[in-house]
């Protein structure tokens, strides 16, 4: 592991031979005499010693995932950039002709809801210092709009500061090379710099592949109500690059290939969903749901290797060398790991794979929940526990649950996790931390930012002297995972002739122990009006008396012959996070039984 910089790209070496034994200026024999053929023999051999010595062509499908190290090398990102960005009222057919406000108002879900398109308006976008746009940077000069905005992100468009994907126009510029700009407020991130110190220290992870960030100090310009207006300040935000075709190619990787942004995906077939474009029922909708297409739109090869891993007499080991490459998914996990990122086992990252090859890579991609367990202990919100913490976190997924059952890829990781847990050892991490605050808290403590920080000054110091500590906790964590029986799934009771029906999957073992279950059915997420109570089950089946009508709680918790206990999958979500392990129901006045279904 390097402290700075990625290793080069791998290059094909050709080693000079020194030529020996030639004797400059000898006569020419005639054809034919003794001498002449040993002079041949010797020039022949002399011939041979001239060959270049090449390396082998290496095979596609083998190869190792490479950042661009050069492209660090161009801009300075360690400071702040101002941008300055004039809002307008476009037209109808660009979907344009919207306010700032409504922009602002709407989240990803009312557009949902509403059955349109989220709404845009146009914009000029100018990069400059606090005291205005400069020259030769974009947009200086310019008084027509060469961009476009609107909101971004999933559940982050519901706060009350959004998040902004700013596209340029074609033939209108571009920023570092970059046409997309999205910008990332990170709300109820407390320290603000999470994402861009991720970022940051995968620039040194040989394994990985980043992406570019900056920290940007934006204003806003609204004209979509009048025609005039003053630039208001709207606090910090960090620029991350976008991943598309655009970046795969700046990053060194194949923009030909496919590229898909998951949005929530578990490695399972899908049949219903997950299809070819050409199939008369694809449905580009239920599509995207499971993944966004970023690349190459052909799904072939993506169906092709969920159908192999979905076979669980495929070999996962052959798996792995046809269709994955373990170092990748193994730093990958290593780092998210490291860092305490959970929110990673079905969704927040990239799945890529080069046009010619059939080999897949993950992509890192959105970082601001890592190193957080100290702050929601500050702010009382419980996340990112349980199993969700360590490498019980992956195991409802079906590629990481067959990696993580296969003796060599552990192995990768363990490596991976031990040369990881030296890079991102203390000194490191409080540099880089010292280094942020002295950006974000130029902001963060005016306002706008701090109406929204969620975080007081005093924590605020407390959560960033504590990232150390979380990772080296986060470290001595992740070999005791494999101690544990594996979560797993509650299934929705049922009634049968008055007989309530309580049903689970089964937990797995690492050292393939005894598992027994502790059964728990309560009118209260609390467990204090406990119905029904079981210990040391068996199957996983019981049986309970029917209570009747009303929300009923069912827990469910494996513990296997040496007697470490695992929660199920399940959870309840309430004002303060998660109840893990409980599965809410209902049985209706007919006997018919509904699960309560969470939706973000």
């Amino acid at each position: 592991m390097k402290d700075k910089d990625l290793i080069p790209r791998r290059r094909v070496l050709g080693l000079g031979v020194a030529l020996a034994g030639l004797c400059a200026g000898c006569a020419v024999l005639p054809a034919g005499s003794t001498e002449g053929a040993a002079g041949s023999q010797a020039a022949a051999g002399n011939k041979a010693a001239d060959k270049v010595e090449k390396a082998p062509l290496e095979d596609i499908n083998s190869v190792h995932l490479r950042d661009n190290p050069e492209l660090y090398t161009v801009y300075d990102d360690s400071g702040v950039v101002t941008m300055y960005l004039t809002v307008s009222r476009g037209n109808d057919s660009e979907n344009t002709n919207h306010s700032w406000a409504e922009i602002n108002h709407y989240s990803v879900y009312d557009y949902e809801a509403m059955g349109v398109p989220r709404y845009q308006v146009n914009a000029l976008l100018q990069v400059g210092d606090e005291n205005g746009p400069l020259p030769g940077e974009l947009g200086y000069a310019v008084e027509a709009p060469n961009a476009t905005v609107q909101i971004r992100g999933q559940t982050s468009s519901r706060n009350d500061q959004k998040n902004y994907k700013i596209k340029l126009k074609k033939n209108k510029g571009s920023w570092r090379g970059q046409r997309t700009i999205a910008l990332n407020k990170h709300m109820s991130e407390g320290l603000r710099f999470r994402n861009k110190m991720a970022y940051d220290l995968i620039k040194g992870i040989d394994q990985m592949m980043g992406l570019r960030t900056q920290f940007v100090h934006l204003y806003v310009k609204d004209l979509t109500n009048s025609s005039s207006g003053v630039f208001e300040d709207y606090g910090l935000y960090t620029q991350v690059e976008q991943l598309n075709k655009t970046a795969l190619k700046a990053h060194g990787l194949d923009s030909t290939g496919q590229l898909y942004k998951v949005n929530f995906f578990e490695f399972y077939r899908y049949e219903d969903a997950i299809k070819l474009t050409t199939d008369p029922t694809f449905d580009q909708a239920k599509f995207d749901s499971y993944l966004e297409t970023k690349g190459n739109s052909d799904h072939s090869k993506l169906i092709e290797m969920l159908e192999k891993l979905n076979d669980e007499s495929q070999p996962m080991e052959k798996l792995l060398e046809t269709y994955f490459d373990a170092e990748n998914i193994a730093y990958w996990m290593a780092f998210q790991l490291l860092t305490g990122n959970a929110d990673t086992q079905s969704r927040n990252v990239y799945l890529y794979s080069p046009q010619n090859s059939s080999t897949w890579y993950l992509l890192d991609w959105d970082n601001d929940d890592m190193l957080c367990r100290k702050e929601r202990e500050l702010v009382r919100f419980t996340d990112a526990e349980s199993w969700e913490w360590g490498i019980s976190n992956y195991w409802c997924n079906v590629l990481f649950r067959r990696c993580l059952q296969t003796a060599s890829y552990r192995e990768v990781l363990d490596t991976a996790v031990q040369e990881l847990h030296e890079y991102l050892n203390a000194d490191r991490i409080e540099e880089m931390t010292a280094h942020y605050r002295t950006i974000t808290e130029q902001y963060i403590w005016q306002m706008p930012d701090m109406e929204h920080l969620p975080l007081t000054r005093t924590q605020y110091n407390t959560v960033a002297q504590a990232l150390p500590e979380e990772i080296e906790e986060n470290y001595q964590q992740y070999p005791e995972g494999y101690y544990y029986p594996m979560p797993f799934y509650i299934g929705t009771p049922s009634l049968q002739n008055g007989v309530l029906q309580l049903n689970w999957d089964p937990s797995y073992d690492f050292d393939a122990e005894g598992i027994t279950y502790t059964v728990e059915l309560a009118r209260d997420y609390q467990f204090r009006q406990v119905l029904y109570r079981q210990e040391h089950v068996v199957l996983p089946v019981a049986q309970a008396e029917s209570p009747g009508a009303g929300q009923y709680f069912i827990r469910v918790r494996a513990t296997n012959a040496s007697g470490y206990t695992q929660d199920a999958f399940d959870y309840y979500v309430i004002d303060t996070g998660k109840v893990y392990g409980v599965k809410c129901f209902y049985i209706q006045p007919d006997g018919t039984v509904v699960e309560d279904i969470y939706e973000e």
